[in-house]
């Protein structure tokens, strides 16, 4: 068993239910040879260390689906936040990011093998800071904008995401590139980031801004650092600085403490902001979480479903309305392959990572006119939107394209 599940159960694992032979903890991986030898000699063996460095950067993944059209590049591990909730800091220890020079390495590698979407990941990916080199060192430290604070010293020194996302982005320009998951309180010092969404054809123009609740007196007690309207005067700065951007959240319904008041706050936030995108969870508990000393998880089960369920009610109606308004224009869909419910038909994803299903039909090329063919993975196709839901686009294909040249006709 491995990774931050392994690390945060390896007690119940190792002793109480001896179910495995190995046990490795998310900075262990380099370990496994050594604990696959002690486990081969009929020992139990395990490695559950936290490391305050281990960014795996000079390990490259090996791609195992070959042709695939997107892939995951992780720029660092942990998290400092120490969101009340949240166990990430205890089973993956303290944020540290991978120098920016294996990141683009692995971008590169991507690119060779004709990837044509990466997808930056880190816990929270607009606090990456690169002090691999000692020049890097003596950048000073963002400051928050009004509204906004943290529980931890904002730290000075090193390269941050805004350098490592221009340099991203440079590498092939029919690469698109997302990033996944920024925390809202890094993002208002780092305008230079909204730029350039805003500028770059490749980078989508898509944001993930983990909201959590719509409540401010539930937001200090998960300790977020924001109150809902530092929340919304960040969204209408994002809206304002990157026209028609795709937003998505995270919402947890149900956290402790949380009354119906506070519950429909949440709701009111869902309508007023109208996300693309959702991830809503009932709140669970964790041990070693601040909640688990501090706080009582006190919103029965069956109140925190039914507020669950409101929340998704209202997220798919306001999904709904926001994916209407894209009926009848033209969007540019990367193909990931046929549609999962009819062979005859393809399936693939929006700038704004909304899932978009046209036929699968012989296509003009907008480059070589006359020489028609069919759309295979890895391919630009400009579909004209026909119909919406809350998850899906379909709409009919126009041509195959190419992401430079789609970005310059518009």
């Amino acid at each position: 068993l491995a990774g931050c599940m392994a690390e945060r159960l390896k007690e119940e694992i190792l002793h109480r239910e001896k179910l495995v032979d190995v046990v490795a903890g998310p900075d262990a991986y380099r370990d496994l040879p050594r604990l696959l030898a002690v486990a081969e000699s009929g020992q139990q063996a395990a490695n559950v260390l936290l490391s305050l460095d281990e960014t795996y950067a000079d390990i490259l993944p090996v791609q195992t689906s070959a042709g695939g059209t997107t892939a995951f590049v992780s720029i660092m591990r942990g998290c400092d936040n120490m969101c009340s909730y949240c166990i990430v800091p205890f089973t993956r220890g303290r944020e540290r990011s991978r120098p920016i020079a294996s990141i683009l390495q692995e971008v590169r590698m991507l690119s060779d093998q004709g990837v044509k979407e990466v997808t930056l990941l880190g816990q929270n990916v607009n606090s990456f800071r690169d002090l691999s080199e000692v020049q890097f060192q003596s950048v000073a430290a963002p400051g928050l904008s009004r509204g906004f604070s943290t529980v931890y010293k904002a730290k000075a020194g090193g390269l941050r995401f805004s350098h490592l996302l221009d340099q991203v982005s440079r590498i092939d320009p029919e690469m698109r590139i997302r990033f996944t998951s920024p925390h809202p309180k890094d993002f208002p010092d780092e305008a230079s980031v909204l730029q350039l969404i805003q500028e770059r054809h490749n980078i989508c123009k898509q944001l993930h801004l983990p909201a959590q609740s719509g409540s401010t007196r539930v937001l200090e007690a998960m300790r977020r650092g924001y109150t809902r309207e530092a929340y919304l005067e960040l969204v209408h700065h994002v809206r304002d600085s990157i026209p028609g951007v795709s937003l998505s959240s995270d919402f947890i319904a149900g956290f402790c403490g949380e009354t119906e008041e506070d519950h429909l706050q949440t709701v009111s936030l869902l309508r007023e902001v109208r996300y693309n995108v959702g991830f809503l969870f009932a709140y669970s508990m964790r041990q070693k979480t601040r909640a688990h000393h501090r706080l009582q998880d006190d919103v029965p089960a069956d109140v925190k479903k039914r507020r669950l369920e409101q929340l998704i009610a209202t997220f798919r109606e306001e999904a709904t309305r926001a994916n209407a308004e894209l009926v009848g224009q033209a969007q540019l869909v990367l193909v990931e392959g046929p549609s999962k419910r009819s062979a005859s038909e393809l399936c693939g994803r929006n700038d704004g990572n909304i899932k978009v299903i046209f036929p699968d039909t012989e296509l003009e090329d907008a480059a070589e006119p006359g020489a028609p063919g069919r759309a295979q993975p890895g391919d630009y196709v400009m579909v004209k939107v026909t119909s919406a839901s809350s998850q899906t686009l379909r709409g009919v294909p126009l041509c195959r394209t190419t992401l430079s040249r789609a970005a310059a006709s518009h």
